[in-house]
């Protein structure tokens, strides 16, 4: 037997073999009763379950050991629940965000209409459309693509290790030994290594202190003084407190056990061992990840916006387009010249510029923002800025500044006191434990280091350290030598119990049952200020004796108390008022709790008739939800799925909703908004979810977007409303004079050439001035707005260009097949000047040129284009486009209808506006 027990001995040290018995042993120990294999069908239980298990239950859960796991066992597991690695959203390849930029139906169209013109050999009409395409795409990929390195560059990985206990490497070993042979081998004894985050698996021991990072969803097992911020997750400002046991009232919450922490928060004091629950996308952080990253994003209004208009324009082209083939082969019997006349028809009744303008507009609101600290990933969103009317918002680091602030110090009826104050430095000071966000506030007061003059007169003798238990630290210093001073702060309830007198007016009065109600008050007044109370108290001692314990903490003197807050921006209000100045209303979404958010909302200047707390949501139905997200417009203990779904419940009110964050917990909503707004240093999964990044997490630039995206809107519409409006005119007069002419009313090289000036003299309308009137107020899509104005304003164009085709053929006598080029070359110019003045009659609805200016390029590139109109029939190149020269007299009655088509278009933008409104 012993001789099979030396052989079994050298067996093991085989690798291949050992690893073998190994896999057995710990596949056999994960083969019991509820093991979960592969992600959880609920998260929010499987965390519960460890909360409440007591240490021994927990790891046995778990499957783990008081001294950690094993190489080979985490090698097992790993291959089972695979790397600790949260989904990430991927970039497009190059190929997939060129096809993106160019997928949209003016683009699909003008490919189709360019493929035709290139079969029926008009080579130079297939150019032209065919260029204005790959501009549109290429302008868009360049300008997205830079965006995104941007972006991109902001992205920071905080950490990439941790430390983690491992059993020695021979234990394994043992066990199999010991389980299967009765053999007794020496263990090594457990060892600390750091390993890369993403090799962690549940049942890892993990080692943390200040300023790590939580690697994945652990259960605390033992604590020292440990704080974490939980501020990405839950959006509260102090730090949490976490135990080894839960303490506090029950909850179903997992966010709400402080035995729990949380991957992506962070360790701000103390230090802790924690057992590893879950990782991956089967953490918190990891389900919000994979929600955000799963889903495709539901079209914005932008998207849907253009999309409406787009086929809009092509369900009218597709309408119009086979009457004019008809009419035209009909009446004059040549099917391939109608056709030919009808395909440059349909490239006209296209707004082919139409991409680029959209693009090279938001190109260029890109390029102002960024200049303005503001990184544009979606080339898209500037101009949901300009139509966004709800701003939904995070408090903390948004309206607050995200850091700890002494807001009052007061004695015990809450009247401010100096002396409060003097005890509280005295006691931060000379404390020899870690500094806490509240001590720094206090210590924050520098100039009373060299008021009390603390170095030469006074002298610290001793300290009593903060313990859990009591919630409170002492510190006795010597003043000049006289006596001794024992300083105490902590929480009111633990200081009070120590207290016999409190100080009113520099005399001790004893607490009475009436006083503790009157400083109970107090401090619940305090409280729901929104504002963290610390209670101060001392005693002054005989300078006999140098070593003090906590029995010492007694019949103390309450001097009063030390309020903290995270308090709001000085740039905060001014930016609330100068939204709703411009339509926008905003709604504060917080994690954190209600008394401080209604307190920062209060000072802010926003409206708080009552706060709605995410566990009134859960009760609710989507009806019920709708009605409400109207009504209030604060909202605080909200979840990552409460803000998705008030968000989602604004958009489908018909509002176009924006949503600023940076922590997890508002990764959901970004991405359902229909503008997501973070901030350079804001977790990777809410750069990853928004379609905005801020270099400065301020409002003030939320205000200044708003405004470029309204200019960016404005200019868009008015293309669209041009285009519109022209081609509708144009296909009117196109059917009039196709059924009474005996000829062409102009040849389709010639309305290649006239769109493509007229399309070149729309390129400066991104850089166009607007009226400050028009960016008071959101900006939406409206495709009715659209339909009626083309209804009304385009019937003014074929007026005038009835006027001409009736001017041509009685006054000028064209009205032979020979003089067909003296009828077509008058309607050239008159119809191009229209069409080219048209940007400046509808650009603003005040008087042009009088009240509304518009910017020198598009002035410039107007005059350029009319004269380079005048000049096509007048000088050498008249006969390759086949027209002629037109008569001096031609132009008297040229500028007579292009002045009475400006003043009728004046009148009836007038009636216009009266009826229907501007924007």
């Amino acid at each position: 037997m012993n001789f099979l027990k030396s052989l079994f001995v050298s067996f093991l040290r085989t690798r291949h073999t050992m690893r073998h018995f190994r896999r057995l042993m710990i596949l056999d120990s994960l083969s019991g009763p509820g093991v979960t294999r592969g992600v959880p069908d609920d998260l929010a239980r499987e965390l519960m379950l460890a909360a409440n298990d007591d240490v021994p239950g927990v790891l046995a859960r778990l499957h783990s050991h008081e001294d950690g796991l094993t190489s080979a066992e985490v090698d097992v597991i790993a291959e089972r629940v695979g790397p600790n690695e949260v989904e990430h959203e991927k970039p497009l390849r190059w190929w997939q965000h060129l096809w993106h930029c160019y997928k949209n139906p003016f683009n699909l169209l003008l490919t189709v209409l360019a493929g035709v013109s290139y079969m029926t050999e008009d080579f130079k009409a297939a150019v032209v459309i065919g260029l204005m395409v790959l501009l549109s795409t290429m302008i868009r990929f360049v300008q997205e693509g830079r965006s995104s390195r941007a972006a991109e560059r902001l992205k920071e990985m905080v950490s990439n290790t941790a430390t983690v206990i491992r059993r020695g490497l021979a234990t394994d070993v043992v066990e199999v030994a010991k389980r299967y042979f009765d053999v007794q081998l020496h263990t090594r004894p457990p060892v600390k290594m750091e390993v890369p985050i993403k090799a962690l698996v549940p049942g890892e021991l993990v080692v943390l202190s200040a300023g790590d990072m939580i690697p994945a969803d652990c259960r605390v097992l033992l604590a020292k003084d440990l704080f974490v911020s939980q501020s990405a997750m839950t959006g509260e400002s102090l730090p949490v407190e976490k135990f080894p046991e839960h303490r506090g009232s029950a909850s179903q919450n997992p966010l709400e056990m402080n035995n729990l922490l949380f991957m992506g928060t962070n360790v701000v004091s103390g230090s802790a061992t924690a057992v590893v629950v879950t990782t991956g996308n089967r953490t918190y952080f990891g389900v919000l990840a994979t929600r955000v990253t799963a889903a495709d994003r539901t079209p914005t209004s932008f998207q849907a916006g253009v999309n409406s208009v787009s086929w809009l324009l092509i369900r009218f082209a597709l309408v119009m387009v086979p009457i004019v083939l008809l009419v035209n082969g009909f009446t004059k019997g040549n099917w391939t010249e109608a056709f030919l006349f009808a395909l440059s028809v349909a490239v006209g009744l296209t707004p082919e510029m139409l991409p680029m303008i959209v693009t090279s507009t938001l190109a260029k609101g890109a390029v102002i923002l960024s200049r303005k600290k503001v990184i544009v990933k979606r080339l898209d969103a500037i101009q949901n800025f300009g139509a966004m009317d709800v701003l939904c918002t995070d408090k903390t680091g948004t309206l607050t500044q995200d850091k700890i602030f002494l807001e009052r110090h007061t004695d015990v009826f809450g009247q401010d006191s100096d002396d409060v104050l003097k005890y509280a430095y005295l006691n931060s000071y000379y404390q020899t434990g870690l500094k806490n966000l509240l001590d720094r506030a206090v210590l924050d007061h520098a100039g009373l280091q060299a008021e009390l003059k603390v170095a030469q007169d006074y002298q610290k003798v001793d300290e009593i350290p903060f313990d859990f238990e009591r919630r409170r630290m002492s510190v006795v210093v010597s003043e000049k030598e006289h006596h001794h001073e024992l300083i105490c702060k902590g929480a009111v309830e633990e200081i009070l119990e120590a207290c016999t007198q409190v100080q009113v007016g520099g005399q001790n009065v004893a607490l009475d049952e009436a006083m503790l109600g009157r400083v109970r008050n107090v401090t619940s007044d305090l409280n729901e200020e929104g504002l963290r109370v610390v209670a101060v108290a001392m005693k002054e001692v005989p300078p006999s004796k140098s070593t003090y314990a906590i029995s010492d903490e007694s019949e103390l003197t309450l001097i009063g108390y030390i309020a903290f807050l995270d308090p709001p921006k000085e740039s905060t209000a001014p930016a609330l008022q100068a939204l709703a100045e411009h339509g926008v209303t905003v709604k504060v979404l917080t994690g954190d709790n209600e008394l401080v958010t209604a307190k920062i909302c209060r000072q802010v200047g926003l409206s708080v008739e009552s706060v709605i707390l995410g566990q009134q949501l859960d009760k609710l139905d989507e009806a019920g939800l709708s009605a409400l997200v109207e009504r209030y417009n604060v909202f605080a203990k909200l979840t990552p799925l409460h803000k998705e779904r008030i968000v989602r419940a604004l958009r489908g009110n018909g509002h176009v909703v924006g949503f600023m964050g940076d922590g997890i917990n508002d990764a959901p909503a970004l991405r359902a908004a229909d503008i997501g707004i973070s901030v350079d240093s804001a977790v990777d999964i809410a750069k990853e979810a928004a379609d905005i990044i801020l270099l400065e997490k301020s409002l003030m630039v939320l205000e200044e977007g708003v405004i470029e995206g309204r200019k960016t809107f404005s200019n868009m519409l008015k293309y669209i409303r041009m285009t519109a409006s022209s081609n509708f005119g144009n296909v009117f007069s196109v059917l009039v004079a196709s059924a009474f002419l005996p000829f062409l009313p102009m040849l389709p090289l010639q309305l290649l050439v006239q769109n493509l000036l007229y399309d070149i003299s729309q390129i400066a309308i991104p850089f166009d001035n607007v009226d400050e009137e028009l960016v008071k107020k959101p900006l939406k899509w409206n495709p009715g707005d659209i339909g009626r104005f083309m209804v009304f304003f385009g019937p003014v164009s074929s007026i005038f260009d009835i006027t001409t085709f009736c001017l041509m053929w009685y006054f000028f006598k064209a009205n032979t097949v020979q003089d067909q080029s003296l009828f077509q070359s008058g309607w050239f110019v008159v119809g191009l000047l229209t069409q080219t003045l048209i940007v400046h009659m509808i650009r603003t609805p005040k008087l042009p040129f009088i009240q509304s200016r518009a910017a020198l390029p598009l002035t410039l590139m107007t005059v350029f284009i009319m004269a380079l109109g005048i000049f096509l029939p007048m000088g050498p190149l008249a006969e390759y486009f086949k027209l002629v020269p037109l008569p001096l007299l031609y132009f008297p009655f040229m500028v007579t209808i292009v002045l009475g088509y400006m003043v009728l278009t004046q009148w009836m933008k007038a009636f216009y506006v009266r009826r229907f409104g501007w924007q």
